[in-house]
């Protein structure tokens, strides 16, 4: 078991040694809303988590600066169009 801890989102990811793992950030917006919108932001990032996650398990370097880096970009950017 490998754990990767990123400097954004407080994102956490186990990867396990024959494949496959598990992420947990802080990206979900937990507030009790049922609202189309709502929901749309909240499968965004679950999207964002998944790539991140194969990204991982694919052997690419998700810890590089240059790889946070857009992962910052890209989640700020969801977050602009969810406000």
């Amino acid at each position: 078991m490998k754990t990767i801890k990123l400097p954004c989102f407080e994102m956490v990811l186990e990867l396990g040694d024959k494949g496959g793992g598990s992420i947990v950030s802080d990206l979900h917006d937990d507030r009790a809303m049922d609202t189309p919108a709502h929901n749309l932001y909240n499968a965004c990032m679950d999207m964002v988590e998944s790539m991140v996650l194969a990204h991982a398990c694919a052997g690419i370097k998700v810890d590089s600066p240059e790889y946070v880096e857009g992962l910052e970009l890209s989640v700020q950017s969801l977050i602009n169009n969810y406000e």
